[in-house]
Formats: structure tokens, C-alpha cells, sequence
């Protein structure tokens, strides 16, 4: 047996600034399905997340509300923990970036690459709201689009004729903070020189870390020539101040990943058995995989292996971004009842419902997946209760009432057998290269395979004849070692329901080498329903509560 791989797998830290949305979920599903796969492998994975804390947008909403940014990151962390938890999304640490270890770890970083003379000093000028007296992100200003004239567009790009532009380019501009005219004032900026390490960048992405069509992307920037970043923002800012610089923050795409190394910090001070410096050395031999949506690859394949390598620490071993979820075919809507907040979905439906949709939407590229409640509807009734149920509900009640919930001695179908044993390596293959959609559709075809076993043997004709009784012994021996080998199968994506069918086998947790090897002569427990059908009123009052929400 091959040495047990260790893994780190990380997704983006969720920003503490709202609740978590069926958007959200995608990423932190599609890890969850992938880092359990790893340990039902008997690999040492850890899933490492956290809230992202810092910024504007963060200080203002806690200002309106009346509390400190502490309190808000504080609450809406515990909300964030819970709905994950209720998602059945397992973080092996779930931490924040507002943090000692975090604040450690930035000022380490920073001084690290500011040591090799890649920190430099620029004078730069930009909106600034005399009102507030604080200077204006670009996001923080609107005004009519220099190009197509439509008003109430940020200052970086026009939502409805696409133009970009510089904020100082608006007419007629204003504070989208206090409605005040804003004025030009200069202040002085910390960079990161990026340029320097751009040969390291061009040989890391070009070394199987990205997929084809993110190192493409990359070459494109590489060609236009990478900048200076801009690492600093000014008082009044949430954040981490940076050494010896009052009045100076690091901006927040700066701390934020950095976020993963603390919370995993964390972790290791919990877990004292794990080597934190086994996994974040330069030269290590474990594995660091983050997975992140298509609109942060920037940050995640330029900035942040380009900071690991100038504070010698190791760099990702991939990167794996993923699309956006529409719903109906369109942008989530809250008028249409189609943005909708994963508390909101609890309150109806259970989460494994759309564990398993979205794993069989979900290939390894950055395609957005669309969420169809019709088809959702209809595909988990088919196949999760319609064919993967159905197997054990066709046989358990054999077992349970005509043999003392014993199963058989030997398997009905060899051949058969095999074919579902035999099927392990594809799709340990395709979840490990993360195209879980394929694996659903292997899934499904072995159940198929499974039921029209069942009603060949049609074993409820064969129990009228007493004679015929060690046959329905067999064939339902057959069908409930069919139906755990799906289990092991589908066990990454439906990590309740496979612990309630092994609560019906009346065995250990199952892992993946338990695939190789029937489950014979032993006592079963009585069958319970394991997943009701979802009704067509239940997805009604889901989409009309969306619409009903407050935000």
C-alpha cells in the first residue's frame, strides 16, 4: 500500500460582511467532497478555512449598526460556523484572519519580503471624502459613466456599458459613503514589487499547479506586464497596522490568505501531534491545494505564490478555480426569489439535496453550474431515492423478516460483483481530478445496473415458494452488497446519509478499500427510510421566502 499522502485544502475565506448564500456553497461543497474523498482514501488531509475579517466595507457596516468591527466579524463568524455545519461542510479548522496568529504571520511576511527590497514607497493620488474624512476605494465612488453617460456606476468600471476607467474620469463624482464631492489628495502607499518575481511566476504556472486555461491567462498579463501592487491603505481602515508606519494598514488582500497559514497554525496548537513546519517549509513534501472561484485567481496564481516565494515559504501545489452558480439560467435575483441565503434553504430542504446537485453539476473547470429547482427536484427524486435507495428498500425487508437479518454466505453474482468492485479506480480517479459531475453519471449507471438485477430476480415472486427461499436469501445478499458499494461511492458527497447506512449494516465507518470485499453472514439492523422525495410545494415555499427575505 502506497505511503498516505498529507494535505492541506483550503477554500477562500468567506468575508465576515453577510450571511452565506447557495453562491457561497459551491466552493465549500466542492472541498468538502474532495478533501473527505482524500480521507475515506486514508489520506491526512486537513480542510482549513476561515473568515476574512479586514477592510472598508467591513468598518462601515459595524459603524451603522452601532458595534465595533470585533463584534460584527464576531457574529456573523458564529453564523458563518453554523450554516457550514448544518451544510455538513467539515472544516478541520474553521479560524479568523482577525486574529494573533494572523497578525503575526503578516508582519513576518511582510518583514520577510521587505528584508530582500521588494517593499517600496510611492506618493499616490486619489479621491478622498472631505465629509469623512477618509480617503475612497474605487468601489466607494459614483457617478455618470464617462463613456455611455449612465448614472450611479462605480468609479472602476460602468455596469452597463462595460467601460473602465479611473474614478477621477466620473462626472459629477461623489462619496457613495456620505453623498459628499470628493476632492484629490495624495498620501503615500506601500508596493510590493510583483515585477520582480515574475520569471519565478512564469515557471511556477507553467509547472501543472494551474489548469491550461489559467496559465494561458496568465501569459496574457505576463505579456502586458505585471505591477507594482499596492499594499497599504490608510487610516480609518480595519485592519492589521503595519509595523512602525502609524496610520498605515495592510490592505486586506494582503492579510486575507494569509489567513490560511494562521488558521492552520491554530490548528497545530490544538493538534500538537501535526508538524506545522512540515507543511510550510520551502522544500516541503506535503500537499497545498486551494480551490477558489474564477474572479480571485489573480490574486491566488500571481500575489500569493509571489509572496510565499519571498518569504521562503512553500508555494501551492494547485490551484483549482471554479464558475459562478446561476439559478434558472440567470444571476441570482432576490425579486425573483432566486437569491437564496443557505439559512433560508435549511429551513425547507435538507442539505444533502444539494450536496449531491451540485456534485453532479460540478467538472474540474471554471464553467458556472446553474441551479434548475425543476431539474433539482427531478434528479435528486430519480436518482437518489428512485434508483440508489430503491436498492435497499427492494431487499432489506427480505433480510430483516425472513432470515433473522442475516445476510447470505456467499454473493449471488460474481460477475456482478466485480463489475461494481472493479469501478473503484475510475471513480477514486475522477474525484481526485475533481470531476465529480462524471462520477455521479458512473454512479447512476451502476445503480441501474443494481435495479434491473433486482428485477430479473424479481425476489418478491420468488418468496411465495418456501423452496425458493435460499435463492431470495442470495439475491437480496447481492442486492445490499451492491447498495453498500454504492455507499462507499457516494460517501464524499452524503456524509449523513452514508452514516445512517452504516448504522443499517451495523458496521464501522466504510473506506474506500472496503469497495474490494463483500459483506457476508453478518446480522443487519432494520431498514429505516433513509431520504424523503422533495414535493413541488416544498421548492415553492423555498423561492417565495427568498423573496420575502429582509436584507
Amino acid at each position: 500500500m502506497s505511503q498516505a499522502r498529507k494535505i492541506i485544502a483550503t477554500s477562500a475565506l468567506i468575508y465576515a460582511n453577510g450571511p452565506l448564500h447557495l453562491g457561497h456553497l459551491v466552493e465549500y461543497i466542492q472541498t468538502d467532497i474532495w478533501n473527505r474523498f482524500q480521507k475515506i482514501q486514508g489520506n491526512e488531509s486537513y480542510y482549513i478555512c476561515g473568515s476574512d475579517t479586514h477592510g472598508t466595507p467591513i468598518m462601515l457596516r459595524a459603524e451603522k449598526e452601532g458595534i465595533t468591527p470585533e463584534e460584527l466579524v464576531n457574529r456573523i463568524h458564529t453564523e458563518h460556523k453554523t450554516d457550514f455545519a448544518e451544510f455538513l461542510v467539515e472544516f478541520d479548522n474553521f479560524y479568523t484572519t482577525h486574529s494573533d496568529e494572523s497578525r503575526e504571520l503578516s508582519t513576518q511576511i511582510y518583514q520577510a519580503i521587505k528584508d530582500r527590497g521588494d517593499i517600496s514607497r510611492k506618493m499616490v493620488r486619489q479621491f478622498y471624502d472631505p465629509e469623512r474624512e477618509m480617503f475612497l476605494s474605487d468601489r466607494f465612488v459614483k457617478g455618470e459613466c464617462p463613456h455611455c453617460h449612465a448614472v450611479d456606476q462605480y468609479g472602476d468600471s460602468c455596469e452597463i456599458c462595460g467601460a473602465t476607467y479611473a474614478p477621477t474620469e466620473l462626472i459629477n463624482p461623489r462619496s457613495a459613503i456620505s453623498g459628499a464631492t470628493p476632492i484629490e489628495k495624495e498620501s503615500e502607499h506601500f508596493f510590493f514589487d510583483l515585477p520582480h518575481y515574475e520569471d519565478f511566476l512564469k515557471k511556477w504556472s507553467q509547472s501543472g499547479h494551474l489548469k491550461s486555461a489559467v496559465t494561458n491567462k496568465l501569459e496574457e498579463w505576463f505579456t502586458t506586464g505585471l505591477q507594482a501592487w499596492d499594499i497599504s491603505r490608510d487610516a480609518p481602515y480595519f485592519g492589521f497596522e503595519i509595523p512602525d508606519e502609524p496610520g498605515k494598514y495592510f490592505y486586506v488582500w494582503l492579510d486575507a490568505p494569509i489567513g490560511y497559514i494562521a488558521s492552520f497554525k491554530n490548528f497545530c496548537a490544538q493538534n500538537p501531534e501535526i508538524n506545522f513546519d512540515e507543511f510550510w517549509q520551502a522544500d516541503s513534501k506535503t500537499e497545498l491545494h486551494h480551490f477558489i472561484g474564477k474572479d480571485i485567481m489573480y490574486f491566488h496564481a500571481l500575489f500569493w505564490p509571489a509572496m510565499l516565494h519571498g518569504a521562503n515559504l512553500r508555494t501551492p501545489t494547485a490551484v483549482h478555480t471554479h464558475g459562478f452558480l446561476t439559478v434558472g439560467g440567470a444571476k441570482m435575483s432576490k425579486s425573483r426569489g432566486t437569491f437564496i441565503k443557505g439559512r433560508t434553504y435549511l429551513n425547507h430542504l435538507q442539505p444533502e439535496y444539494l450536496r449531491y446537485y451540485y456534485a453532479a453539476k460540478l467538472g474540474d473547470n471554471a464553467e458556472d453550474i446553474d441551479l434548475n429547482f425543476e431539474d433539482f427536484r427531478l434528479r435528486v427524486n430519480s436518482d437518489m431515492v428512485g434508483k440508489y435507495i430503491n436498492i435497499a428498500s427492494r431487499c432489506a425487508g427480505f433480510i430483516y423478516k425472513k432470515f433473522d437479518a442475516m445476510l447470505g454466505a456467499n454473493i449471488a453474482d460474481e460477475n456482478l460483483f466485480n463489475i461494481f468492485t472493479a469501478k473503484s479506480t475510475d471513480i477514486a480517479n475522477l474525484y481526485e481530478t475533481r470531476d465529480y459531475s462524471r462520477a455521479i453519471r458512473e454512479i447512476m449507471a451502476l445503480a441501474d445496473q443494481a435495479n434491473q438485477y433486482i428485477a430479473e430476480k424479481a425476489p418478491w415472486s420468488l418468496a411465495k415458494d418456501e423452496a425458493q427461499l435460499p435463492e431470495v436469501q442470495a439475491i437480496c445478499t447481492m442486492g445490499i452488497n451492491l447498495f453498500r458499494l454504492l455507499t462507499i461511492y457516494l460517501k464524499p458527497v452524503l456524509r449523513e446519509l452514508a452514516a445512517n447506512v452504516e448504522s443499517f449494516f451495523n458496521i464501522a465507518p466504510l473506506t474506500w478499500q472496503n469497495s474490494q470485499v463483500a459483506l457476508l453472514d453478518h446480522k443487519i439492523n432494520k431498514f429505516k427510510p433513509l431520504m424523503q422525495r422533495i414535493e413541488a410545494e416544498q421548492i415553492e415555499a423555498l423561492q417565495q421566502d427568498a423573496k420575502d427575505e429582509v436584507y
